[in-house]
């Protein structure tokens, strides 16, 4: 699996756990919805994604956004 892939499924595995705590715990937990999406949107920008160096320096296979 690419990083790419990697990053895309932490993505979405993030929202959809806090959309779960959101809606059986707090609503506050969609304030870590909104983070996780204006992350995946500035790093279609800039390129930049924490989580993609993690996995680099990891060693996981390349995509090709980062």
């Amino acid at each position: 699996m690419s990083i790419d892939r990697m990053v895309m499924a932490f993505a979405g595995s993030f929202i959809l756990a806090s959309l779960a705590l959101a809606h059986w715990h707090s609503p506050n937990w969609l304030w870590f919805t909104a983070f996780v999406g204006a992350n995946l949107l500035q790093a279609s920008f800039t390129g930049f994604c924490p989580l993609a160096i993690i996995l680099k320096k990891l060693g996981v296979k390349p995509g090709c956004a980062f």
